[in-house]
């Protein structure tokens, strides 16, 4: 679909787009429509419920400067959550993101929880076995969010503890280093908005990858962060991620503790933190359990029977398991960027 609108201030039109048409960037970015402004007229290209949020959008932004108000730096954000808000379906379990054939919402009632406390709180700790939508969900909502207009961009962490290696012995540069590690949150993404959208985001800075170890001296304002293998964090490295949260932000923390890949002698930052910021007034900590498992059903009976293992047992295998794996990180790792992944079955489906 294709629309065009026609300025009505004209003499305004640098307002109305802002610094270097930021705002007409923004509403591009944020609904998957190509915008082209020329001369008194902005052309809008894309599905027509993005175009018509579009025009909408732009519509309301021409109202507020009609009536004599200056667009503030987030009026683009502001107007974008007006309009999604009004156009929500009636069910709140739904969570709507950029692939408009996706209808995402939770299929249990440990997964219902999970999605009220990420839609009620600024930090959020989801712990549970593999197979419960734990990464999916956090993916899925903080997607909902950017595209909403709630937050500017998603940031994603995840600490580089996988099969005993360190992030300098893979090659190439930071992001290709790190990209092994967030294939999980990689594939989930790309079920929820197209290869090439995704791609803009990420050149964008809408959508950012980063190690943990990276992550020291920031503030994150106007984000949704998500944690994901937080299990693998020592107290020292928790402490440092958490206090990251800044202003209009939220802090997903998601993670296995039955599948702690540090050293025995070191503490797991999430089991730390589960324990000391519960009841913290803004903090809610969700526990999944078997029950919440939507993977193969086969997935059940396994976590059930490896839980039945002693601790010492358990970290034996994971460890065996881990030295076999070592060898093909590299390649498997290497689809993880989105300038070359294919598309994949996601891995914490919900």
């Amino acid at each position: 679909m294709e629309l065009s609108i026609t300025l009505r201030q004209p003499h305004r039109r640098a307002e109305l787009f802002g610094p270097g048409d930021r705002n007409l960037r923004q509403i591009r970015d944020a609904l998957g429509v190509q915008v082209h402004a020329r001369n008194t007229t902005v052309r809008i290209q894309g599905d027509s419920p993005a175009v018509a949020r579009a025009a909408a959008v732009l519509e309301r932004l021409q109202d507020m400067l009609r009536q004599g108000d200056d667009l503030a730096p987030d009026a683009v954000t502001t107007v974008l959550a007006e309009v999604e808000q009004r156009e929500d379906k009636s069910d709140p379990e739904v969570i709507t993101v950029f692939a408009r054939e996706m209808v995402i919402r939770p299929k249990t009632e440990g997964q219902r929880q999970y999605l009220a406390a990420m839609r009620n709180n600024d930090l959020v700790l989801c712990l549970g076995p593999a197979g419960t939508g734990k990464t999916y969900l956090a993916v899925a909502m903080a997607v909902n969010q950017l595209k909403r207009g709630q937050i500017q961009r998603i940031v994603l962490v995840r600490p580089a503890v996988e099969a005993g290696e360190k992030l300098g012995f893979l090659p190439g540069d930071m992001q290709e280093k790190v990209n092994p590690y967030l294939r999980p949150i990689f594939d989930a993404m790309h079920d929820m908005m197209s290869f090439e959208q995704l791609k803009r985001f990420m050149l964008n800075d809408l959508i950012e990858v980063i190690p943990l170890a990276y992550m020291r001296g920031r503030t994150l304002n106007h984000a949704t962060v998500i944690l994901d293998e937080a299990q693998n964090t020592t107290p020292g490295q928790m402490l440092m991620f958490l206090t990251r949260l800044g202003h209009q932000s939220k802090m997903i923390v998601t993670g296995d503790d039955s599948q702690v890949d540090l050293d025995p002698s070191q503490a797991s930052g999430l089991i730390d933190a589960a324990q000391r910021l519960r009841g913290c007034p803004g903090v809610e900590i969700i526990r999944l359990t078997d029950a919440d498992i939507v993977r193969h059903r086969l997935v059940q009976a396994i976590v059930a029977r490896y839980a039945n293992l002693p601790p010492q047992r358990r970290q034996e295998l994971r460890r065996s398991e881990n030295g076999a794996d070592r060898g093909g990180s590299q390649e498997a790792g290497s689809p993880a960027d989105p300038r070359r992944m294919k598309t994949t079955a996601p891995a914490d489906e919900p």
